[in-house]
């Protein structure tokens, strides 16, 4: 008998990424409902506009567009069944499934969508995970009609890391540095800093990207932002998996450190957490453009 299969996109975009917290997932849902809206008006969507959104996750642009509009439709696609299916549900659920499509596919090959046949392609947190950026902008400009038009948003991870040895996360964990790093190691292995494809790009290699892809007119804007964290639930963090393909902490300090390295760093780190006391950083990037 095969095992059951495990769709790591589908578990961590529903289940992973916010350690089963409501308020977590909430507050994580209002940054992206602004993403979303900045990434449609970018995209300056229209009556009668057919929009291709590619790795759509759990549909949140394309329902966006959907809700702009009674007369755009949407192509959802994306490489996790599960997900489509989950999209397709909400769709049936939301009484616009006449105006979907679904189409399983990676964002560097989308030999389903047709040379030309779109108005706009947008994308959120996809070409972080696509090892051939540039193939896959090839793609985005081969679908688009001529003055179709590109919008993206990107997290520019390569900005603020690696982080300083005394760094765990934005909090200092200077008398626990030597246990701190064993866990960093763990991540590190997951994904390289040198060769994976979250990491190993910045905005101006998506400006450069487009351009060779065939845009002629691009524009970028660079979020960023640091500022003290807020308190946050111990459980909710060590629970939580920063993006599909690494483990949570709770399930990295068990494979990287012994019992009572693990206590040690505990002891440090768990106040600092619930106590706020570290800062957040982040940097993203939109990116949109013409045919």
């Amino acid at each position: 008998m095969s095992e059951p299969r495990y769709d790591i996109w589908y578990e961590w975009l529903l289940h992973r990424r916010f350690g089963g917290d409501t308020e977590r997932m909430q507050a994580a849902m209002r940054y992206l409902h602004h993403v979303r809206e900045t990434i449609l008006e970018h995209a300056h969507l229209q009556d009668g506009d057919i929009l291709l959104d590619v790795g759509c996750g759990d549909g949140l642009i394309g329902f966006g567009a959907l809700e702009r509009s009674s007369t755009v439709q949407v192509i959802f696609a994306d490489i996790s069944h599960d997900l489509l299916d989950h999209v397709r549900h909400l769709a049936h659920q939301m009484g616009v499934s006449h105006r979907c499509h679904f189409v399983r596919a990676p964002a560097e090959a989308l030999s389903p969508i047709g040379d030309q046949s779109v108005d706009i392609v947008t994308t959120r947190s996809v070409l972080i995970y696509v090892a051939d950026k540039l193939r896959a902008l090839r793609e985005f400009h081969r679908v688009l009609r001529k003055g179709g038009r590109l919008s993206i948003f990107e997290p520019i991870n390569r900005f603020w890391y690696p982080e300083p040895p005394h760094l765990f996360w934005g909090y200092d964990v200077t008398p626990v540095a030597e246990i701190a790093q064993k866990v960093k190691a763990l991540y590190q292995q997951a994904q390289p800093i040198d060769n994976d494809p979250m990491l190993d790009f910045d905005e101006r290699d998506l400006v450069a990207f487009a351009e060779q892809a065939g845009f002629h007119t691009i524009h970028l804007e660079l979020h960023v932002e640091r500022s003290p964290k807020t308190k946050t639930n111990w459980e909710t963090m060590i629970r939580t998996a920063g993006n599909p393909k690494i483990p949570t902490l709770e399930e990295a300090m068990h494979t990287a450190l012994s019992p009572a390295e693990r206590k040690r760093f505990i002891e440090h780190l768990r106040p600092l957490v619930e106590a706020g006391q570290g800062k957040q950083r982040r940097a993203v990037a939109y990116l949109w453009a013409t045919k």
